[in-house]
């Protein structure tokens, strides 16, 4: 789960830097996403709530897809 959390963190981290010198294409943005998408559907199959912990992050990668969205949107 820790690294989990700091991959998600270092994506998230990555993508906020990447807002400021966006492109039409932004290459960066999007494999975010995929990787973001891709650490929900992880965590979705993962059995069991962890305390609460497994749910938790589900929310926060939803809330960060939704942020990175917004900011390739942002930057057309």
């Amino acid at each position: 789960m820790k690294t989990l959390a700091r991959t998600l963190f270092v994506v998230i981290a990555v993508s906020s830097l990447s807002l400021g010198s966006a492109k039409a294409d932004q290459p960066h943005m999007k494999r975010a996403l995929d990787h973001l998408r891709t650490a929900r559907a992880e965590l979705e199959r993962s059995e069991h709530n962890k305390g609460g912990w497994r749910s938790r992050a589900i929310r926060n990668v939803e809330q960060a897809i939704h942020d990175t969205e917004n900011g390739i949107r942002e930057a057309r």
